[in-house]
């Protein structure tokens, strides 16, 4: 009887339980595969929110942008985004694997190798799970991969969208430059090159990083975050006159610094050519003190641009009023002397080129003079005195005329040279204008004879220089290298009041209008 109770019922009874419960097993294999997916969903969102929002050491797997390195904090979309992607898939595959393993091994463990309940029963439980946890590994791989297609398609869609924005402020950026009359960039005061866009240092007086280049991109859209973690504005428009940042010129060469006003309005380039001792520098200084007294006078503002002009026109405004004599231009290459004249969007940035005599007379001096290809405007000094009719022509019984402040170069000799330099650097003279000022006008005030009859007249100034100083030929070069040329006769100095001679005011407007 033990034998058919063991042998016959035992066994049927199991097998009538094994059929019953095979009955139920899908909606478990389906239940336990579900929850497996739900888990692995669960982990794989745990991973996002810690790449993205937690960024503790656990879920950093790939070296981070360095700030330190490169400067500045990249724009998120240009770079970090994408490795934000990497590290969850990287963090997402091994939370996978994991999960998985470790939950197949808890079956094993628990029904077969070492159950707490009799193998009959935990082995065909087991079977079931191992089913389910396999149908659930596999129906998780394509909702898994759905979320990470999702990410990866809005960070492919954020990034496009950034350098759509970029580029989109650069071109803004671009065609307000254009409209400004900088198609090439800024023009360098220091090294005369253009500038497309300036270097910046970090506004923060404890760094002082220099950036090369702050338009909208890689490291940020309106706004640059130093390594510092100070903010900067990353276009000409962004800044206003209040937080303009300090640029500097990108040439190896050169790095010197560039006026603040550099690319927020249009420039003019005026250069000043004679010969030495000619009056260029007295000239230029009574140019800018003019503009001053006309603002007074409820003008034009104006304002120097830099800390160096400034400087220089303080000391330039004593010799003025003294009547003194400035003292020789050094042959160093000069830096511009800039000022700001006008207000809102009248202003423009005039920089005013005296360069040494010496380097209008040698090839090779003059070859560095490159502002001259930016100018549409240019200045001839000439000095009466330096020609030799000047002297023959003077009234031995009249006032003393001191020969010492004679320049001694010929004038010709200066302007066929500077001309002849000028055309090979690729200007068009012809397009150019030129104003001729006749200098040193207050030393002849006296002298009959030695100046028009009509000082103020351009074509009485002109006369005069081809009958009076025989400079008929160097009046016709004139006229013909250029498009157009005024005639002007200039005392650079100023009374004890500070108000320049009317004579070169006439002269400035002129010059400035172009």
């Amino acid at each position: 009887m033990s034998d058919i109770l063991i042998f016959v019922l035992v066994p049927a009874v199991y097998l009538a339980l094994l059929g019953l419960y095979l009955s139920v097993a899908p909606v478990i294999a389906v239940l336990r595969g579900l929850a497996l997916v739900m888990e692995l969903t669960w982990r794989y969102l745990r991973v996002v929110d810690g790449v993205l929002r937690l960024r503790t050491p656990e879920y950093v797997v790939l070296p981070p942008y360095l700030p330190s390195v490169e400067r500045a904090h990249r724009n998120y979309f240009f770079g970090p985004a994408t490795r934000d992607l990497r590290q969850i898939l990287t963090l997402g595959r091994r939370t996978y694997l994991r999960t998985v393993g470790d939950t197949f091994r808890r079956v094993t463990t628990g029904q077969f190798t070492a159950p707490t309940h009799h193998r009959a029963f935990t082995v065909p439980y087991g079977l079931t799970l191992y089913l389910g946890l396999a149908a659930g590994a596999v129906a998780a791989v394509p909702v898994l991969a759905l979320l990470l297609a999702l990410h990866a398609l809005a960070v492919a869609l954020a990034a496009a969208g950034a350098r759509l924005i970029a580029g989109i402020l650069r071109a803004a950026d671009r065609t307000v430059m254009i409209a400004r009359g900088l198609p090439r960039g800024m023009l360098c005061p220091s090294c005369f090159e253009r500038v497309p866009y300036p270097a910046y240092d970090c506004p923060q007086a404890s760094c002082r990083r220099r950036h090369t280049d702050i338009r909208p991109g890689t490291f940020g859209l309106f706004r640059r975050r130093c390594a510092c973690g100070t903010r900067m504005p990353t276009l000409l428009l962004l800044m206003s006159r209040d937080t303009r940042l300090s640029g500097f010129c990108v040439h190896v060469s050169c790095g010197k610094p560039m006026n603040p006003d550099a690319g927020h309005m249009p420039e003019l380039i005026l250069p000043l050519i004679g010969g030495r001792a000619a009056g260029k520098t007295q000239l230029m200084a009574a140019m800018v003190k003019s503009l001053e007294n006309t603002a007074e006078n409820g003008g034009p503002a104006i304002r120097l641009a830099d800390a160096e002009s400034t400087a220089t026109q303080l000391v330039l405004n004593e010799v003025l009023e003294i009547q003194g004599n400035t003292r020789p231009t050094q042959k160093a290459l000069p830096r511009a002397h800039s000022f700001v004249l006008g207000s809102g969007r009248a202003e423009r940035l005039v920089h005013v080129f005296d360069t040494a005599g010496e380097r209008f007379v040698n090839r090779e001096e003059t070859d560095a003079l490159r502002y001259v290809r930016e100018a549409g405007t240019f200045v001839f000094v000439l000095d009466p005195m330096a020609v030799d009719a000047f002297w023959t022509r003077l009234d031995p019984a009249g006032p003393k005329v001191d020969r010492s402040l004679a320049s001694t170069v010929d004038p010709e000799e200066v302007f066929s040279r500077s001309v002849q330099t000028v055309r090979t650097m690729g200007t068009r003279l012809d397009r150019a204008r030129l104003a001729v000022a006749i200098s040193k006008r207050d030393l002849l005030a006296d002298q009959s004879g030695l100046q028009p009859e009509r000082p103020d007249d351009s074509e009485t100034a002109r006369e005069w220089l081809c009958e009076r100083l025989g400079l008929r030929n160097l009046a016709k070069t004139m006229d013909l290298e250029f498009g157009e040329v005024r005639f002007f006769c200039t005392a650079a100095v100023a009374d004890g009041k500070g108000q320049v001679d009317p004579s070169v005011a006439e002269f400035v407007d002129w010059c400035l209008r172009g």
